[in-house]
């Protein structure tokens, strides 16, 4: 715990306080302070002007990182028949239907992404207590329910995310790892950032972004320059 503390504070003192960094210096500088002893992934967090409580301000969608996020999601599919075999042969790591439906009903979470064809939906729909705390309940609105599963496990597994926003207004999301290029995580980053300020509600008020950070596992936040996503 200690020297985690110590590392901590090395990576914390080389911010300059009261400085907010461009995203690209940002990078640069969560590569830096990020663990010597694994990969580190490196996220974003944003503050917005919305209010979670009201539906037509509700943040969430998906967006296609263009280098992926380092990390190969396990994706589970809800389906059968055709549907199955097929979403099977695209990669997911487990698919089934009434069986599986069970086993997650039991409390089984082991998997990053939950995808569903519609017609068991009926079923799937029960598993809200388990799936929706975690963010993994089958979505239209992010792809995830879906006639064909099997586009959906390439795309996950291929670097797609979800992000939606928390009930503080704060949406969290993942960029990378930090043995990526800094262009590429720019490159991440700023497709992320262009997807979120796209879909700013039209009732949100103010300033739509007011804060920014990206961070490391076990790293400090660094806080982001984010008045040019003043929108």
């Amino acid at each position: 715990m200690m020297a985690k503390s110590k590392a901590y504070a090395a990576a914390a003192s080389k911010i300059e306080a009261g400085k907010f960094y461009t995203p690209s210096e940002a990078v640069a500088l969560a590569k830096e302070t990020g663990s010597t002893k694994f990969d580190s992934t490196v996220e974003v967090a944003l503050k917005l002007s919305v209010d979670p409580r009201k539906a037509d301000q509700m943040v969430r969608g998906t967006v296609m990182l263009p280098h992926g996020t380092g990390k190969t999601a396990k994706v589970i599919v809800f389906a059968n028949g055709d549907a199955a075999e097929a979403a099977a042969a695209a990669g997911a790591d487990e698919v089934g239907s009434a069986e599986l439906i069970a086993k997650v009903a039991a409390g089984w979470t082991d998997f990053d992404a939950a995808v569903a064809v519609p017609e068991l939906m009926g079923q799937v729909g029960r598993l809200g207590k388990v799936l929706g705390p975690r963010g993994l309940m089958p979505n239209p609105k992010t792809g995830t329910v879906t006639p064909n599963p099997a586009k959906a496990v390439e795309d996950i597994k291929g670097g797609k995310i979800d992000f939606r926003v928390d009930k503080h207004a704060n949406v969290h999301f993942i960029v990378g790892k930090a043995s990526f290029g800094a262009e590429q995580l720019n490159e991440n980053i700023q497709a992320a950032l262009d997807e979120i300020v796209r879909l700013k509600p039209s009732s949100s008020k103010g300033r739509y972004v007011q804060k920014g950070t990206v961070s490391t596992t076990f790293g400090p936040g660094i806080p982001m320059d984010v008045n040019g996503l003043a929108v």
